[in-house]
């Protein structure tokens, strides 16, 4: 039985982290293995606040030890890791990738390199953002970081979809083949962009900028997924690019037509495989 890890936050209630990455790449048509980074009754911006724990660096060991005592890291077909919340943890999961393809050489590694945006800052605990910069990121074959993280990643401003093109093509010099901005904010302000750069070139994909009173958590996450699950399938990374955007797309319209805050993934399931709505990608 060949699947994904997938290492991620997690939250009981609502969409958010491995709660939104792992259903969509199961309705893809993939084993996901899912290990928790944390715990959380809720995603953190309820202004309730949430309940839960963060677990340890070595908790991510002992799961990925276990998994090896059982003889199954040769069918791990790709490791997804999201949101970590300390630099040990960071550690563990490039541990975790280091046995992954020793196992499975063809298996491949996708970082979202969960930091922040440009409206909350950086949200993880200093030290963790370096260790993704400097270790976890140049390790990865695929990043999939939002505006702020790829600037974080460069060390350059990005204003512009000159300047976006430009990081995206640092990005790739200092380690992954492939690049998807989950969200470039200063290219327009009624379209949601996406931007895919492999040794290709760059791609952008744009849809409506759906509104929302209280902005959904876990779009990120949603997209990783998606995107990882189109590369396994065997498309190209471009027609995985479009699939995530046009299915993403599509869950955050459902989430909007039922005034609901938490992604509406399950609702929206069928849109996972085949988006009803389709949105081109161009070349640039």
């Amino acid at each position: 039985m060949k699947g994904i890890i997938s290492i991620q936050s997690h939250v009981v209630y609502g969409h958010a982290g491995n709660s939104s990455a792992v259903f969509p790449m199961q309705r893809m048509g993939f084993e996901v293995w899912p290990i928790h980074t944390v715990q959380f009754s809720n995603h953190t911006q309820y202004q309730q606040g949430w309940k839960g724990k963060a677990f340890s660096a070595d908790d991510i060991s002992e799961l990925i030890s276990g998994i090896a005592n059982i003889e199954q890291l040769k069918n791990c077909q790709a490791l997804l890791s999201g949101y970590q919340g300390s630099a040990d943890q960071c550690l563990a999961v490039l541990d975790a990738v280091r046995q992954v393809k020793a196992q499975n050489p063809d298996a491949i590694y996708v970082c979202d390199p969960v930091m922040g945006d440009p409206e909350k800052g950086c949200i993880v605990p200093q030290g963790t953002t370096e260790y993704l910069v400097n270790d976890v990121m140049p390790s990865a074959d695929v990043i999939v970081p939002n505006q702020f993280e790829l600037a974080q990643f460069t060390n350059m401003e990005i204003t512009d979809l000159e300047s976006a093109v430009m990081a995206c093509q640092k990005a790739l010099s200092r380690g992954p083949k492939m690049v998807l901005v989950k969200h470039l904010h200063s290219i327009s302000d009624d379209k949601f962009t996406m931007m895919l750069a492999t040794k290709s070139g760059c791609f952008i994909a744009q849809r409506p900028h759906l509104k929302f009173a209280k902005q959904p958590v876990g779009v990120g996450d949603l997209i990783s997924a998606l995107f990882t699950a189109g590369l396994l399938k065997g498309w190209s990374p471009e027609q995985a690019f479009e699939h995530a955007n046009n299915a993403s797309y599509a869950v955050l319209k459902e989430t909007q037509q039922r005034d609901e805050w938490e992604l509406q993934t399950i609702a929206a399931q069928e849109e996972l495989v085949a988006p009803t709505e389709r949105f081109p990608i161009t070349k640039v």
